[in-house]
């Protein structure tokens, strides 16, 4: 079982990191722990180093706090990730945020940024994962362009059944699904139809915990794997097998 998304750098977890991490290697496979910005990307490839074998990294800028960097900010993010391209599985996570940004210069940086990882990616032959929150539709037509990127997860997948179904039509593209799946009917009418071979699972900790007052971790992503079982009415232990297999095919671990 791998939590394919994860923030254990957050000074979330400064005053418990090593028993969190403790919990998740006795319930995971390995985790994956991805980079929200340059000094974000530096600690989580710190982690790497620390619990090699079990915690891998992306290198990412994220849409809502990278919009207002400067062109110098992001270039030099994008200089460490490709001095790092050899210790990281993955750019991400990128993308686009219209839940939380309604300003259409803003919305135009984001795109602007997210191209340029977009890329970034296409020239180096690397996967990505996408933060595409009530864009989804829209980064699907974005992607279309990209023919050398060998894989394109959407991160905490949320869109429409329709757009889902797009991403479908590409044999490299992938839909992961976070612990919201254990209280978010939308995410549940979603996981019923969409077929496993498309999908990931992740824990996006320490967010999307089951209450408001929690604190998500990585060894709570048995609870969607558990929730796609029940939804799918499939053996947990089948459900767990593919979805862990789309990972290590995509990431290459």
């Amino acid at each position: 079982m791998i939590d394919t998304h994860c923030h254990i750098d957050f000074e979330d977890f400064d005053k418990d990191r090593k028993e969190v991490l403790k919990r998740a290697e006795d319930n995971l496979d390995l985790i994956i722990a991805s980079g929200f910005n340059k000094q974000s990307n530096q600690n989580v490839l710190e982690l790497s180093k620390e619990y090699e074998g079990f915690i891998y990294p992306t290198f990412g800028f994220h849409p809502v706090s990278s919009q207002n960097s400067t062109d110098e900010e992001l270039k030099d993010a994008q200089n460490h990730l490709i001095d790092n391209l050899s210790n990281i599985v993955a750019v991400g996570e990128v993308g686009m945020d219209y839940y939380y940004v309604t300003d259409k210069a803003l919305r135009e940086r984001q795109q602007e940024i997210f191209t340029s990882f977009l890329n970034l990616a296409n020239e180096y032959k690397v996967p990505i994962v996408m933060h595409v929150r009530d864009c989804e539709k829209k980064a699907v037509n974005i992607i279309e362009d990209y023919d050398d990127i060998p894989y394109f997860v959407f991160h905490c997948y949320g869109g429409s059944l329709k757009t889902a179904k797009r991403i479908m039509n590409r044999d490299n593209c992938f839909m992961s699904f976070s612990t919201i799946l254990c209280y978010s009917k939308h995410h549940q009418d979603l996981i019923e139809k969409i077929d496993l071979n498309y999908v990931l699972t992740e824990t996006d900790s320490p967010y999307l915990a089951m209450t408001k007052e929690e604190r998500n971790e990585p060894a709570n992503v048995v609870n969607a794997v558990k929730k796609i079982a029940e939804i799918k009415d499939m053996d947990l232990s089948t459900v767990d097998e593919i979805t862990t297999n789309n990972a290590r095919k995509i990431f290459k671990i």
